[in-house]
């Protein structure tokens, strides 16, 4: 393993590269679109960011540890309604059939996912 993977710069970002599907290189592995990181004014350091193609299935992945492991689809509700307004926070429906994508993660159809969104933008109904 290389000094770079050894850094204590890598050790201490090592959540932050986790939570953004982000890959720690060492210096000579890097390629132009990776990010180097400095320390002390020398670079310590690569980030490879994952493609955005993913970020969707990273988001749903977080979404089930927030709920214990549960399958979302056996979420209830209100718990439903929860995940979409989180994953509407995060920029999830800019992503290419997002709604395609958390409906079929949920169990539930696009108009219910469209019905929840609408729900969060209009805010609860009084009677």
């Amino acid at each position: 393993m290389s000094d770079a993977l050894e850094h204590p710069l890598t050790r201490a970002i090592k959540p932050l590269l986790d939570a953004v599907g982000a890959t720690p290189l060492a210096l000579d592995e890097a390629k132009p679109d990776d990010v180097v990181l400095e320390w002390d004014g020398h670079p310590a350091l690569a980030v490879r960011l994952p493609h955005l193609s993913s970020a969707l299935d990273r988001l749903l992945a977080e979404m089930t540890r927030q709920f214990d492991g549960r399958p979302l689809s056996e979420l209830d509700r209100l718990e439903k309604q929860h995940v979409v307004a989180l994953l509407e926070e995060r920029g999830a429906f800019t992503v290419r059939h997002g709604v395609e994508t958390v409906a079929s993660a949920l169990g539930v159809s696009r108009f219910t996912v469209y019905n929840y969104l609408n729900r969060q933008v209009e805010g609860p109904k009084a009677n």
